[in-house]
């Protein structure tokens, strides 16, 4: 007997041996939304309240990219002033449990107290001057609002930040009444940008911006740079406000650092355009990637990513090394969609790293694997981890264009993660699972039109559909379908996935916004075409010094940053300079692209490997160098198109066939190299053998090609002969 997912049900859970109990149970969560650390859990009428907000919040966007238009500053200030009241809301400034009582000193309720005066005030203010030009229809808004809400909304806002430091509430249950002043000045503050809108077009960066656009647009800033801090740690937080700082200080800097410096009234009401915070990252974030969060939130709902996992494990669970190999499809089908590398690793490496760790792989493997294939979602097309909409934005390459390019290179990095995993398993003689205690192959094969919303979703991106209407497609796909399985998509469930959309997706327009800050002083104060000057200057008109300086900074800038931020900021300062000596614009985006993603599995600051060592109890730096050697592909292979266009589709069919078979070739080379097992063990003269071999068969030419073939059929002739050797002494 087995169940609707194909796994065993037997008559009690007596009969249940410990593997198919922790498969069963696993995989029953495996489409649950991990709670942070500091997220408030609800109950009641608060959990009803914030679950409508959240609603909301998601019907807006559908609502606006489908059927109602907005005009476009409106829209995404709207999109970050939303995402600013619900992060407040369900994230506090520390971690929390449900059972701490909060205990408030003298300081502390007076310093909430003054907070909150200013905070009200501020709001107030806003509010007199929506009412004096939206319903009363004054064309001048009120003197007195204009002239004093400011300083007061930004005094209250900072001591409200200040108060969640160092008094923080801790109470997982009750909203914090500092977070809900956060709230209200998140509030203020966008309303009064909102209204300001079409005048902020004019004067925003100029001499005759207002007061009170920079005393708004200061509060927002402080807002969107605490919320980031809580989502995202400080790592992009300290970047963004050495920027910021930057802004100020150009005049007393040397050399190209050097510039005239900007009061702050120019700075604050420019950073809160379309050039800064309201620029390419929060334009894709509004609409492509809340759009694909959503779809993740409906597959997850109606149970289809359960489905995805339990495939995996009936069709590979058994084999050598089964689960390290579901963990690569299943983590890279959903890190595709998630968008997050670290989220992805903590959603289904809770599955698969237990029964990595069941049939052999030792506790950093477990997570290197699974943090390599969650983070190498971010390279897989359709989607890309939302990546694909951010260059086209960029770059003004068409989206459909960056996908064909993206294939192989993508498959060939999922194709040698699963070299390195396989090899793994045979060096170590490892085995799977045993199939009864998998889920059933059969049952799972007759549910095969679960994956009907993925194959609407291709299908209607490459008929040309356009991206926004392709996601609602298949978010509507998600919902049918489920009326075939136990999980009917109802109000109730519907509710349920528009509520868990709009809570994945904050941690992106926190982490975009602050992004746009670090692009907006790029754009402001020039130091993108300067650090593009010096990098053409160092690199003597070399491209490849070029890219790898671009390698470099990619990395260091995706250290701590989540990909839709590093990618932003990397092009923005890099992609020019490498573009300027000869580089194709495609070629250059996503080779900074590959390394922005990368970034996240590489040391000593690897997010994805951090987040599975702490699934997998083991040590997070040998995990970090773990998942870089398990992942080391990705650094080649960028290396691989920029010398062979071809791999990105842009030759003939041979040409395309030649480059991608040597490739996969090549990788295998180096997988053999890095896991020092060739059809057996190797020794470290012939491990460096097999990496030069490999690594010849980068450039796609037949000589180098002949070279790494060569190389290899040398060493196995030698590895023969040892064992030969070896069998014959004994």
């Amino acid at each position: 007997m087995t169940d609707p997912n194909g796994l065993p049900t037997p008559r009690n859970q007596a009969d249940l041996q410990p593997s198919t109990v922790e498969a069963a149970t696993a995989l029953a969560h495996v489409d649950d939304e991990p709670v942070g650390g500091n997220q408030r859990v609800f109950d009641g009428s608060r959990a009803m309240v914030v679950s409508c907000l959240c609603v909301l919040y998601t019907v807006f966007h559908l609502l606006v990219m489908n059927v109602y238009p907005l005009e476009t500053w409106a829209y995404r200030l709207s999109h970050v002033g939303g995402g600013l009241v619900l992060g407040f809301l369900l994230f506090g400034s520390t971690l929390m449990t449900a059972e701490s009582t909060h205990r408030s000193s003298v300081l502390s309720i007076t310093t909430l107290g003054v907070a909150g005066v200013g905070v009200i005030y501020g709001l107030i203010g806003v509010t007199a001057i929506w009412i004096n030009g939206v319903v009363l229809g004054n064309s001048l808004p009120p003197a007195w609002a204009m002239g004093s809400f400011g300083l007061p909304l930004v005094g209250g806002t900072s001591l409200a930040i200040v108060h969640g430091w160092l008094f923080p509430h801790r109470n997982q249950t009750r909203f914090a009444p500092g977070d809900l002043l956060l709230a209200l000045a998140a509030i203020a503050s966008i309303a009064y940008l909102i209204f300001f809108a079409r005048q902020l077009q004019l004067r925003a960066g100029m001499p005759m911006a207002l007061p009170g656009d920079m005393w708004a647009a200061v509060t927002g800033v402080l807002l969107i740079a605490e919320l980031t801090r809580r989502l995202a740690g400080m790592a992009l937080v300290i970047i963004a406000s050495v920027f910021v700082a930057y802004a100020f200080l150009g005049p007393w800097l040397p050399g190209i650092f050097e510039h005239r410096g900007y009061d702050a009234k120019r700075f604050f009401s420019y950073i809160f355009t379309d050039n800064g915070i309201l620029g390419a990252p929060v334009a894709i974030s509004s609409t492509y990637i809340i759009l694909f969060v959503v779809f993740a939130a409906f597959l997850q709902t109606t149970r289809v990513g359960e489905y995805f996992v339990n495939l995996a494990f009936a069709a590979a669970g058994h084999r050598r090394g089964g689960p390290a190999k579901v963990a690569i499809f299943a983590s890279g089908l959903m890190g595709m969609i998630n968008g997050t590398s670290a989220g992805n690793v903590v959603a289904t490496g809770s599955l698969t790293i237990p029964m990595m760790k069941k049939v052999g792989y030792r506790p950093q493997t477990s997570a290197a694997v699974e943090a390599a294939a969650s983070t190498g979602g971010q390279i897989m097309p359709p989607i890309m981890g939302a990546g694909a909409f951010i260059m086209a934005e960029i770059t003004g390459i068409s989206y459909m264009e960056i996908v064909w390019a993206a294939i192989i290179p993508a498959v060939l990095y999922f194709i040698s993660v699963y070299f390195m995993v396989d090899l793994a398993a045979q060096k170590a003689d490892m085995k799977g699972l045993p199939r009864e205690d998998l889920p059933k192959l059969g049952v799972l094969v007759r549910q095969i039109y679960l994956f009907t919303p993925i194959l609407v979703l291709i299908y209607a991106l490459f008929a040309g559909y356009s991206v926004i209407r392709c996601g609602t497609l298949a978010m509507i796909t998600a919902a049918v379908v489920s009326w075939l399985t136990p999980h009917r998509m109802g109000p109730r469930r519907l509710f349920q996935a528009l509520d868990n959309g709009a809570r994945m997706v904050l941690q992106l327009v926190a982490v975009c916004a602050t992004a746009g800050i670090i692009v907006g002083v790029i754009a402001l104060t020039g130091i993108g075409s300067r650090f593009s000057t010096v990098l053409l200057a160092l690199a003597d008109q070399s491209q490849i010094l070029a890219l790898f300086f671009a390698m470099v900074v990619s990395i260091i800038l995706g250290m701590g940053m989540p990909t839709t931020a590093a990618y932003a900021v990397a092009a923005s300062v890099i992609a020019p300079g490498v573009i300027n000596l000869g580089v194709e614009p495609l070629v250059a985006h996503l080779f900074i692209f590959y390394f922005a993603v990368m970034s996240a599995i590489t040391p000593p600051v690897a997010l994805a490997a951090y987040a599975g060592s702490a699934l997998a109890g083991s040590d997070p730096v040998k995990t970090s160098v773990e998942s870089f050697r398990i992942g080391l592909a990705a650094f080649v292979v960028p290396y691989m198109f920029f010398f062979s266009p071809a791999m990105l589709l842009d030759g003939s069919s041979f040409e395309i066939a030649h480059v991608a078979v040597t490739a996969v070739v090549g990788v295998y080379l180096l997988s053999c190299a890095v896991q020092g097992w060739f059809f057996g063990r190797v020794n470290a003269l012939l491990r460096g053998a097999l990496a030069i071999g490999g690594l010849t068969m980068i450039a796609g030419g037949w000589f180098t090609d002949i070279a790494g073939i060569a190389i290899a059929i040398m060493v196995f002739v030698a590895q023969r002969q040892f064992l030969s050797r070896s069998k014959s002494m004994r």
